[in-house]
C-alpha cells in the first residue's frame, strides 16, 4: 500500500488525482495527509470524497510534520504552480518522491535547485506531462523510434486555445508571471515537453516574439477602460463580446465549466480570497498572449512554434520533417464549442519516396487525447511492463521544458535569442 499526502487541494487535485485515488485505485494506495493554505478546500474535499473524513490536515508551515506523522511515500504536488518548488524541494530534503503537476516550478533556476535536490535525495521526481500519453502523441512517438521519418530535421507546431479556455488564464492567477510564470511556462511547458520527448534531443537556444494582443486594458474589445471589474458583477457585460460569446443574456450555465465560470459568485466557489472572473481586460495583465518562437536542439533539430489564446477554435497543426519522409496531423480541441464540420483526427506519413500512408486510431477515452486515464495508471499502478519506451517524465525533462518556456518570454523581453544552458544551470540569470 503506497501513501500519498496532497499539497494544494486544488480543483486539478479533486479531479485528476484524488477521485482516481479513493474510487479506483485505492487497493493498492491510500491519502494519509491534505495540506492547503486555505482551510474551506478541506471541507469541499471531504464532502466530495468522505472516504478521506478522518484525513489530517496540515498548513503548509506544517509540511515537515505533516511528513514525519503520516510517512508518506509520495509527496503530491498541485498547487499553484508558483508553490510547487517549495514542496518538491522540502520533500526531497525528507528523502520522499514526488509527483508534482506541470509545470515543475515556473522558474529555470528553480528547475536547477530541484534537479541539484534530487540529485542528493533518495526520493524522485514525476511531472504530470499527460499531453505524452495521448493515443496519437505514443503513436507519432513509435512512429519516430521505428524510423519512419529518419534523422528528424525540422518540427512545425502551431497551437490554438479558444476564447473560452484563453480567457480563464486571464481571469486567474495565472494572468500573474510571478504565480504562473507567463503562458510560455504554465501552457507552453506541456508543448515544449512533447516535442523534447519526441526528438530525444535537447533544446540549445530559443529566439521569440510575443505581444498581448487580445487580453488586457488595451484589448480592442474591452468596453470600458476599468479595473478591478468581475464577470459576476459587471455593469458593462452585456457590452463584453467574449462575455456574450459564451455567457447567453438569459443566465443559462450550459457552456459553463470549471474553466470560465464567468458569472458566477463567491457562494459558487467558496474558497478564500479567490474568484475566478476576474475581468479579462483588467489593467495588472502583463503576461502575453501570442507567441512564435524558433528553438534550436543540440541533436541538429529545429522546432517552429506558436501559440494563439484567443482562436477561434482550440486544437493544433503539426509537421514532423525528416531525411526519410514527413509526419502531419491535425487535432481539433473541444467539438461542442465549434460551430463548423472538421475532419477526425488521423496520422499523415509521407515517405521521401513512394506513397501516402493514412493511420487511422482507436482513440482511447478520457481526457487530454485519452492520455489521462493511461497516465494515472502509470503513478498509482506502475508504468506499464508491454511498453517498449520511457514516457514518465522527471525532474529534468520538468526543467528542460521550463527553461524553453522561460527563454521564450526571456527573448520577447529582451530581444535577443536565450541560451537554454545560461538561464538553466547559471544562478545568477534570475527572474525579473
Amino acid at each position: 500500500m503506497k501513501k500519498y499526502v496532497i499539497c494544494g487541494v486544488s480543483n486539478r487535485a479533486l479531479e485528476m488525482f484524488i477521485k482516481p485515488l479513493v474510487n479506483e485505485f485505492s487497493k493498492e494506495n491510500k491519502i494519509v495527509g491534505l495540506l492547503d493554505a486555505d482551510p474551506l478546500r478541506f471541507s469541499i474535499c471531504k464532502e466530495k470524497y468522505p472516504q478521506l473524513d478522518q484525513v489530517p490536515t496540515f498548513n503548509p508551515e506544517q509540511f515537515e510534520t505533516m511528513i514525519d506523522q503520516t510517512k508518506p511515500d509520495y509527496v503530491l504536488v498541485t498547487g499553484r504552480d508558483d508553490t510547487h518548488v517549495e514542496y518538491i524541494l522540502r520533500a526531497l530534503h525528507k528523502q520522499v518522491n514526488v509527483i508534482t503537476e506541470k509545470p515543475m516550478v515556473t522558474k529555470a533556476s528553480d528547475a536547477n535547485k530541484i534537479m541539484q535536490a534530487e540529485a542528493k535525495s533518495k526520493g524522485k521526481v514525476i511531472v504530470t506531462f499527460n499531453y505524452r500519453y495521448s493515443t496519437f502523441h505514443r503513436k507519432i512517438k513509435e512512429m519516430i523510434l521505428e524510423g519512419k521519418v529518419g534523422r528528424i530535421t525540422s518540427i512545425d507546431l502551431n497551437w490554438y486555445i479558444d476564447t473560452y479556455h484563453g480567457s480563464s488564464y486571464f481571469k486567474r492567477w495565472n494572468r500573474s508571471r510571478e504565480n504562473s510564470g507567463g503562458l510560455s511556462i504554465h501552457k507552453s511547458t506541456h508543448h515544449f515537453d512533447l516535442i523534447n520527448w519526441w526528438l530525444d534531443q535537447k533544446p540549445e537556444e530559443v529566439f521569440a516574439y510575443g505581444a498581448l494582443n487580445y487580453y488586457g486594458q488595451d484589448g480592442e474589445m474591452n468596453p470600458r477602460k476599468e479595473s478591478g471589474r468581475f464577470c459576476g458583477t459587471c455593469d458593462v457585460r452585456n457590452d463584453c463580446s467574449y462575455f456574450r460569446r459564451w455567457n447567453p443574456r438569459a443566465g443559462s450555465t450550459t457552456v459553463r465549466d470549471d474553466h470560465l465560470l464567468a458569472g458566477v459568485y463567491e457562494k459558487d466557489v467558496p474558497y478564500t480570497n479567490y474568484r475566478p472572473d476576474a475581468c479579462i481586460f483588467d489593467e495588472e495583465i502583463s503576461i502575453e498572449d501570442t507567441y512564435v518562437a524558433a528553438v534550436k536542439y543540440d541533436g541538429g533539430s529545429m522546432l517552429s512554434y506558436s501559440i494563439n489564446f484567443s482562436a477561434p477554435y482550440e486544437g493544433y497543426r503539426l509537421a514532423i520533417n525528416g531525411t526519410k519522409g514527413r509526419i502531419e496531423t491535425t487535432e481539433y480541441h473541444e467539438p461542442s464549442r465549434i460551430p463548423f464540420e472538421y475532419p477526425e483526427q488521423k496520422i499523415d506519413y509521407y515517405p521521401l519516396f513512394g506513397g501516402k500512408e493514412t493511420i487511422e486510431l482507436v482513440q482511447d477515452p478520457g481526457g487530454h487525447g485519452g492520455g489521462d486515464p493511461i497516465l494515472l495508471a502509470d503513478l498509482f499502478l506502475g508504468p506499464d511492463p508491454a511498453r517498449k519506451y520511457e514516457i514518465l517524465a522527471g525532474a529534468e525533462a520538468g526543467a528542460y521544458s521550463i527553461a524553453v518556456g522561460e527563454g521564450v518570454w526571456r527573448s520577447v523581453a529582451e530581444k535577443k535569442p536565450i541560451n537554454i544552458k545560461e538561464i538553466l544551470f547559471h544562478s545568477e540569470h534570475q527572474l525579473t
